[in-house]
C-alpha cells in the first residue's frame, strides 16, 4: 500500500508492505507519469493508494484511478500524529498515511463523482461572479450618492445602460468610472446567466433537485447548490449527520453538564451552510410553519440562533427527501398545525385556550 503526501509543487510517495516494513519513498514533482513510474514495479501488490485531501487532488486521484489503482482520500482534519514525535517531515507524513491505511483506521473523505464534479465547481464560480457584480453595484451606488447626493434604486442600476450612466455625471473621470462599472456588470450578468443555464441543463432533471424544490425557501439556485454539493445523499448515515456536514449543528464540548470548549466549527461544507441559512431567511418570510418555528425560537434565544435552528430543520428535511426520494411534508418536520388544547374546569366544563408557545401574534385565532 502507498501513501502520498501531496503539496502544490511536489508529492512525497511512500510504500509499505503488510508487515509495516518501509519499502521505498521518493519526492517527485506534481507529474502523473513520474508517480506512475515509481508505483509501476509494485502495482500488483498495491491494494490501496491514500492521497492527502488537499485543494489540488483532482489530477492525481483521477489519473491513478484511470490506471487501475484503488484510491482513497485521507481526511487531514481527523488525523493527528503522535504529539511526542520530536521530528516530522514529509517522509514521516507519507508513511503515517500508509500506516493508518495498513491498520485500516485511516479516516477518509468522499470522492465526488468525477462526471458531475466540474458542474459543481462551475456553480461555485458563479457565486464568485455574483460577489464581484455586487461589489460593482455598491461602488456605483456609492459614486452616485457622494457625487450627486441621490440614491439610485437597485432595479435601475441593473437596467441602466452605459450611456445613461455616463450622462449622470459631468466630470470625465466619473463618466469613465460609471460607464466601466455598468459595462462590467453587464458582462458578469451574461456570464452568470450562461452558468445557470448550463448547470440547470445538467442537474435540473435530477430527482434530488426536483424534491428540493418542494421545500420552503429553496428555489432554483439554492436547490442546485444543495443537490450538487450533496451528491449522493445516502452517503450520510442519517439526517443528523447531514445537518452536521451542513454546519447546522452546534459545535460544543461538555463534561458533567459544563462547557469545556468547542470543537472545529468549520468542519463541513461552507456552501451548504450558506444555502440552508439563505433558505431559512426566505422560509420564515413565506411559509407559515417555518415562521411559527422561527418566532418561537427567537423569543427563547435570539434571531441568529433561531435562523440557524430553522436551517437545521430544513437540512434534515432535505436529507430525507433526497436520500429516500419522498415528498416534503411540513407536518413531519414541524408537527401538526397549531391546535387549541382542551382544558377541564372545576365545574366539568371544557374551555379552549391558546396552545403554549404559539407562534407569531398574527397566527393566533
Amino acid at each position: 500500500m502507498s501513501g502520498i503526501d501531496l503539496h502544490s509543487n511536489n508529492a512525497l510517495c511512500g510504500l509499505m508492505d503488510q508487515s509495516g516494513r518501509r519499502l521505498v519513498h521518493k519526492q517527485l514533482p506534481c507529474d502523473l507519469p513520474s508517480i506512475l513510474q515509481l508505483l509501476a514495479p509494485y502495482k500488483e501488490r498495491i491494494a490501496t493508494v491514500a492521497i492527502e485531501s488537499t485543494y489540488n487532488w483532482y489530477w492525481l486521484a483521477d489519473g491513478l484511478r484511470d490506471h487501475g489503482y484503488n484510491v482513497v482520500l485521507a481526511n487531514p482534519a481527523r488525523m493527528k500524529p503522535y504529539d511526542g514525535l520530536k521530528h516530522t517531515d514529509d517522509v514521516s507524513d507519507a508513511y503515517f498515511l500508509t500506516e493508518l491505511l495498513r491498520l485500516n483506521i485511516l479516516p477518509t473523505g468522499h470522492l465526488y463523482d468525477r462526471k458531475t464534479r466540474p458542474v459543481r465547481d462551475l456553480l461555485r464560480r458563479r457565486l464568485l461572479l455574483v460577489h464581484q457584480r455586487t461589489s460593482l453595484i455598491l461602488s456605483f451606488k456609492s459614486l452616485n450618492e457622494r457625487t450627486l447626493g441621490q440614491r439610485v434604486a437597485l432595479s435601475r442600476v441593473k437596467a441602466m445602460k452605459v450611456e445613461e450612466a455616463r450622462a449622470l455625471f459631468t466630470e470625465p473621470a466619473d463618466q469613465l468610472l460609471s460607464g466601466t462599472e455598468i459595462e462590467l456588470m453587464g458582462h458578469l450578468t451574461g456570464a452568470i446567466n450562461q452558468i445557470e443555464a448550463h448547470v440547470l441543463s445538467v442537474a435540473g432533471k435530477w430527482s434530488t433537485y426536483q424534491r428540493l424544490q418542494e421545500l420552503p425557501g429553496i428555489g432554483k439556485i439554492l436547490g442546485l447548490t444543495i443537490a450538487l454539493e450533496t451528491g449522493d445523499a445516502q452517503r450520510f448515515a442519517g439526517a443528523g449527520n447531514f445537518a452536521s456536514y451542513c454546519r447546522c449543528v452546534k459545535s460544543l464540548r461538555t463534561s458533567n453538564g459544563r462547557k469545556k470548549g468547542e470543537n472545529n466549527r468549520k468542519c463541513g461544507n461552507t456552501y451548504l451552510a450558506w444555502a440552508f441559512v439563505e433558505a431559512a431567511h426566505f422560509a420564515c418570510r413565506y411559509d407559515e410553519s417555518c415562521r411559527r418555528f422561527y418566532e418561537r425560537k427567537k423569543q427563547q434565544t435570539n434571531p441568529v440562533i433561531a435562523t440557524k435552528a430553522l436551517a437545521c430543520k430544513l437540512a434534515k428535511a432535505a436529507w430525507h427527501v433526497m436520500a429516500q426520494d419522498v415528498p416534503y411534508e411540513s407536518e413531519r418536520v414541524f408537527g401538526p398545525g397549531k391546535k387549541r388544547d382542551l382544558e377541564k374546569t372545576d365545574l366539568g366544563e371544557t374551555r379552549r385556550e391558546p396552545a403554549k408557545g404559539s407562534g407569531h401574534p398574527s397566527q393566533q385565532n
